[in-house]
């Protein structure tokens, strides 16, 4: 059978162009990390709205509803579409203020981190030396000892609440800012525009906030948000260990914790928890991902 297309065509017709391609991913991608967004957005409202959207108090006890499983009418004459726990606690209301813990621990957090993160990670990579070389030796050494060891000494030390739990995820997080922040200023401290900045007398704070950091903003936000979702997920190990939000405040890992004695007679316990915290830190880290993805130039082949 005959070609439809003439042999003299030329090969690139036939082919979709590069930039076609690379503009259909870049919407792809500025999709995705739209929907992500759009999910934390709908976690935050949320979490502010759990007192209007739990159908019961989280810490009510009700023995004679006690291990029902999800019905729209228990032994206790009211509604639990997620069942209840072992002390007939509603386990859809405990799951949504569960979400207002994790979101305000793992920001909390997010600002600590943050906070000391980027100011080593400026200071290291403009001063550079010695103090760069002290700076990236105690993150190295952190890097290296076990975040549990860590979170134990600390909380037995300061004792398990909610600024300690804030303080020892924010600070096991630092690392990530300050050797992201430190490689980006090393490669903008030898540019010609910051030598001239310099030669017109610019105070190294000046250059600091008015030319280097609003260079790396884009950067800092594609690390916190993948320190989001780790931060919301070691509030929730911490929890289940029982190193974190202490009872009967709810939270998903302690939520995970109180069910594992009755996954075989009460699964929805430790299930429904489980399932959410999941879909939430996965979202969260492939938000951070798609961030990523669309600012970083060299990803974009800009």
């Amino acid at each position: 059978m005959a070609s439809s297309i003439p042999a003299s065509a030329p090969a690139e017709a036939l082919a979709l162009p590069v930039d076609a391609r690379a503009s259909r991913g870049a919407r792809r991608t500025r999709a995705l990390a739209l929907s992500g967004a759009a999910f934390v957005l709908l976690l935050v409202l949320v979490a502010i709205a759990a007192p209007w959207l739990s159908p019961q108090d989280p810490i009510r006890q009700s023995l004679r509803g006690r291990l029902a499983g999800p019905t729209l009418e228990g032994a206790d004459g009211r509604a639990h579409p997620l069942g209840t726990d072992h002390l007939g606690r509603d386990v859809l209301s405990r799951v949504l203020y569960g979400s207002r813990v994790s979101l305000v621990v793992g920001f909390a957090a997010v600002v600590v981190g943050g906070l000391v993160g980027a100011t080593l990670g400026l200071v290291a990579g403009f001063r550079g030396g010695m103090t760069d070389a002290a700076i990236m030796t105690v993150a190295d050494a952190q890097l290296a000892f076990p975040f549990i060891l860590l979170a134990i000494g600390i909380i037995a030390v300061l004792g398990p609440s909610f600024p300690t739990l804030v303080l020892v995820i924010g600070l096991s997080g630092w690392v990530s800012y300050a050797r992201i922040l430190r490689a980006q200023v090393l490669a903008l401290r030898s540019r010609e525009f910051i030598d001239a900045i310099r030669g017109l007398g610019g105070s190294v704070l000046r250059i600091v906030l008015r030319h280097v950091l609003p260079n790396v903003l884009s950067s800092l936000v594609v690390v916190a948000t993948l320190e989001l979702g780790r931060a919301i997920v070691l509030e929730a190990t911490l929890s289940f260990l029982g190193l974190g939000i202490q009872p009967p405040t709810p939270s998903w890992g302690g939520m995970i914790q109180e069910g594992r004695e009755y996954l075989d007679s009460a699964w929805w316990i430790s299930t429904f928890p489980g399932l959410v915290l999941m879909a939430t830190s996965l979202v969260v880290s492939r938000t951070g991902d798609w961030l990523r993805d669309l600012l970083d130039p060299t990803l974009r082949g800009e």
